[in-house]
């Protein structure tokens, strides 16, 4: 995401704070379970969480040093090396000399002697054995956690490129589109003409500006899409039937990403209009609750594979944008009527 993200500023705090609350209950845990009404001291408690102290070690090396510097920079050997001599070292620490001095600490703080209430006490090697597949899952839990969050922020990066890419191939086809119907005015009225192109000076402005943001009030991309349609509207023939139905607060500051309807409404005017045929385009945005909607019905009149004046681009562009912005968000339903006389476009955007 870019940077002004609000979900990019809030994700890395937000794994901070889990992070630390986890292990305030990991350190907390001897606390809450253990019984110290009898008597409690620091030595005891140290007792209960040097294995915990090593696993954070472990982990932390690996997250925040191992798998970083080493593992996705793919040099592996190194990597296991590293985490094994580790490993090995808590390991000797842990049963060589801290676990029998904190044991012994333990004992002679509570008037403890060793029991084993009548059964064998398990060889050595079992809580080695035990102890060394726990620091080896404590390694590759850290490992893991910090590949899924380095894999997480590429694919958001890829994602804002192709966003990023998706965005400036739609300017110039939008400008192209409009500069076809300014030069279509051009020929029988040049004072209105002069006037069309103030109001795509305009237009382009929100395109140049507005659409670099990643989401925009809905009330301006209201008045952009009415300004686009006006533009449209030059080479209709008045016989044509449009109709405009906006059902949104004339103030809505709803968040939506700009510029997404406006591939659905350059395809109703591309197909919807004959010159020797009834047409029509009607168009209805409104918002309900959490929702936004765009329907828009029109006479089909397929254009002949000779016809160059749209890329076909548009349609294709509106679906990658819905996957990177809305995805699981959104209905997009097309349909054609049993008569290939009337073609409709349903698009519905959960905003929340």
């Amino acid at each position: 995401m870019m940077p002004n993200n609000p979900m990019e500023r809030s994700s890395k705090p937000l794994a901070v704070y889990i992070h630390v609350v986890i292990w305030i209950l990991i350190f907390a845990s001897p606390l809450i379970f253990e019984d110290w009404t009898s008597h409690f001291s620091w030595k005891n408690y140290l007792y209960h969480v040097e294995m915990p102290v090593i696993f954070c070690i472990i982990f932390y090396l690996n997250y925040c040093l191992l798998v970083p510097q080493y593992y996705m920079q793919k040099r592996y050997v190194r990597y296991l090396v590293y985490n094994v001599v580790m490993i090995a070292g808590f390991m000797c620490f842990q049963h060589g000399w801290l676990l029998p001095y904190m044991r012994e600490i333990h004992e002679a703080t509570q008037n403890l002697k060793p029991v084993n209430n009548g059964f064998p006490r398990p060889p050595r090697m079992v809580f080695i054995a035990r102890d060394l597949v726990m620091l080896g899952l404590t390694a590759g839990l850290g490992a893991t956690i910090r590949m899924s969050s380095q894999w997480q922020e590429a694919e958001t990066a890829r994602q804002e490129a192709e966003l990023k890419n998706l965005r400036n191939q739609l300017n110039p086809h939008f400008l192209l589109n409009t500069l076809n119907n300014i030069y279509a005015l051009i020929a029988f009225d040049t004072e209105k003409a002069q006037q069309t192109v103030q109001d795509l000076s305009r237009l382009l402005r929100y395109v140049l500006y507005e659409s670099q943001l990643n989401h925009v009030p809905l009330c301006k991309e209201i008045d952009f899409i009415q300004n686009y349609i006006d533009l449209m509207r030059i080479r209709v023939h008045k016989d044509v039937q449009t109709k405009i139905d906006i059902q949104t607060e004339r103030n809505s500051q709803t968040p939506i990403a700009p510029l997404l309807f406006i591939s659905l409404i350059e395809n109703a005017f591309k197909h919807g209009i004959s010159s020797t045929e009834p047409s029509f385009i009607h168009i209805c945005i409104r918002e309900e609750k959490d929702t936004v909607c765009c329907e828009i019905s029109n006479s089909n009149h397929p254009k002949n594979k000779s016809d160059k004046s749209g890329s076909g681009i548009g349609l294709e562009q509106v679906k990658k944008r819905l996957e990177l912005i809305y995805p699981g968000k959104y209905t997009w339903k097309v349909s054609l009527s049993e008569d290939h006389r009337t073609y409709t476009s349903y698009l519905s955007i959960r905003i929340k």
